[in-house]
């Protein structure tokens, strides 16, 4: 599969490149700042010393469960207005699913027989 060059668009496409905000997708675009991509880093678990890699100098090891604090990272992580994939404002919460059924008064039989 190839890439097309940014800005072309292929025709009979849904996304305008006019971006006149007529398909149902287009909302108004916010200026956000061009973020880099982050950085694959690698280190030792600190807990463990199992050869872990990480992005941007955030590590959390899969075998003992060990994580660094986010603020040991090698840049700051943007905020939620910078997050390129945030939903449109004014998009509601998705509702929560109902629980798990309540199972009610736990019921021990005698030794049967």
């Amino acid at each position: 599969m190839t890439r097309r060059p940014t800005g072309e668009h292929r025709p009979g496409s849904c996304e305008r490149p006019d971006g006149d905000g007529s398909h149902a997708e287009s909302t108004a675009q916010l200026h956000v700042p061009e973020l880099t991509a982050p950085e694959l880093t690698e280190a030792e678990c600190r807990r463990c010393g199992t050869y872990i890699a990480g992005l941007d100098g955030r590590y959390a090891c899969g075998v003992c469960g060990w994580v660094n604090d986010h603020t040991e990272g090698h840049r700051r992580l943007p905020r939620a207005d910078e997050d390129p994939d945030r939903p449109p404002k004014g998009r509601r919460r998705p509702k929560q699913l109902p629980g798990p059924p309540d199972p009610g008064p736990c019921v021990v039989s005698g030794t049967g027989g």
